[in-house]
C-alpha cells in the first residue's frame, strides 16, 4: 500500500510532464472524467461541501481502520481536483489523513493557477476530509 506522500510524488511526476497550463488543465479534466461516478443515493444535501462555487458531493465510508472517499462535482476541473484529493487521501487511516502535509497542491502549481473561488473550494474539500478523519480518529 502506498503512503500518502508516495501518492503525492506520483501526481507531481505526472504533472511535471507538461509545461503548458492548458495541458495541465486537460489532465485534470481527464482525471475527473476517469473517476467512478458517485452513486445517486450519495448526492444529498448533507454530502454537499460548503464553500465550493460548484457543487461537490463527498461521501466517506469507514472500514478496517481506513477511510474510503468517493465524490463527484458538476464542474470538470473541480472534478479533477477532487479526483486528485481522493487518490492521495482515500484508503488511509484517520491519523495519516490528519498528519498529511498536502504539498502536491503547491508543487503542481494548483495554488497559483486556480481562481480564488476554486482555491477556496479546494481548501473546503481538504477541510471536510480532515473533519471526517477527526471524527473517526476520536472513536
Amino acid at each position: 500500500m502506498m503512503t500518502i506522500n508516495e501518492r503525492q510524488d506520483e501526481i507531481i511526476e505526472e504533472f511535471q510532464g507538461f509545461d503548458d497550463w492548458m495541458d495541465k488543465y486537460q489532465l485534470l479534466i481527464d482525471l475527473g472524467n476517469e473517476q467512478e461516478p458517485l452513486d445517486e443515493k450519495y448526492k444529498t444535501e448533507s454530502n454537499l461541501i460548503e464553500g465550493c462555487q460548484s457543487r461537490v458531493w463527498l461521501q466517506a465510508d469507514y472500514s478496517d481502520g481506513r477511510i474510503h472517499f468517493s465524490a463527484e462535482s458538476d464542474a470538470l476541473i473541480v472534478k479533477g481536483i477532487v479526483a486528485l484529493l481522493i487518490r492521495v487521501l482515500s484508503d488511509s487511516t484517520p491519523q495519516e489523513i490528519l498528519d498529511a502535509d498536502l504539498y502536491f497542491i503547491e508543487q503542481i502549481g494548483l495554488k497559483e493557477h486556480l481562481s480564488p473561488t476554486r482555491s477556496n473550494g479546494l481548501m473546503a474539500m481538504v477541510k471536510q476530509m480532515r473533519m471526517y478523519a477527526l471524527a473517526w480518529s476520536s472513536r
